[in-house]
């Protein structure tokens, strides 16, 4: 692992060592399981649908929700994303943070960006900040798709009665809610749903804990990162509203999932 990985990971789980994480990892999972750990679940993506009428709204809205991509290259699983979220043929796409992990992707991963097919919104993650991405290059992707990148700011979706607020979650955000417009919040860490009270938002969408990569029945996730508090994957009722944790699409540190499959989540409000 190169001097920078290894820096990023101190600062993710500063007491974590790669020692610890496989001891964890192992002594958790069944000998018989790893085979799917390693070489299934990792890129075996589901998609999940929600339907979640808001009060007083008589139109549906139909969006994407994608997050943690964490792209390191693998052009063909990345354009395999694509082309599932293009036939759900959703409204537009909400991206909640991690499009990649070093800045040598930054290119690629903004080309197949393009290859949407649905105006893409999104925010950054702490990966994207670790691996200095030019944001204005994010902008100007997701705004070729008809898009935009979110920086602490809010878009007026009138064709789909939305307001997309998108948080940067570096500093305190109050955004002015539309009474008529429902209401999605784009944040990367679950934990900061909180910070926004008393505002209440219709959704809350989040990112950044991969569901924990790794779950056990019973027990749930074995290892999450700073950030994500007590939700770390599915529905939660928190004091800025309802919030989603995606379990995302990438991985950190290790390719391996267990029965914590990467996802594509569809929203119907």
């Amino acid at each position: 692992m190169d001097s920078s990985r290894k820096h990023r990971l101190q600062r993710h789980f500063p007491w974590l060592t790669r020692r610890r994480f496989l001891s964890s990892l192992f002594l958790g999972i069944p000998a018989m399981g790893i085979g799917n750990a390693l070489g299934i679940e990792p890129k075996w993506v589901r998609i999940r649908n929600f339907k979640r009428p808001i009060s007083g709204f008589a139109s549906t809205t139909r969006f994407v929700h994608l997050t943690d991509i964490h792209f390191k290259g693998d052009e063909k699983f990345f354009e395999s994303i694509v082309e599932k979220v293009n036939r759900l043929n959703p409204e537009f796409i909400c991206f909640t943070g991690d499009l990649i992990e070093e800045k040598e992707h930054e290119e690629k991963a903004l080309e197949i960006i393009r290859e949407f097919k649905a105006p893409v919104y999104g925010i950054p993650g702490n990966h994207d900040y670790w691996a200095g991405a030019d944001f204005d290059r994010f902008k100007n992707g997701l705004q070729a798709t008809g898009g935009d990148w979110l920086m602490d700011e809010s878009v007026d979706l009138k064709s789909s009665n939305t307001q997309l607020i998108g948080a940067t979650c570096q500093k305190p955000m109050k955004p002015n809610l539309q009474k008529d417009r429902k209401s999605i919040l784009l944040i990367h860490y679950p934990e900061w749903a909180d910070r926004f009270a008393p505002k209440k938002f219709d959704l809350i969408l989040a990112g950044h804990s991969h569901g924990g990569q790794v779950r056990l029945p019973g027990i749930g996730s074995l290892i999450v990162p700073y950030g994500t508090g007590a939700y770390d994957l599915g529905f939660f009722q928190t004091k800025g509203g309802p919030l989603y944790v995606s379990s995302g699409i990438g991985w950190f540190y290790l390719p391996i999932r267990f029965l914590c499959r990467p996802e594509i989540v569809v929203f119907e409000i």
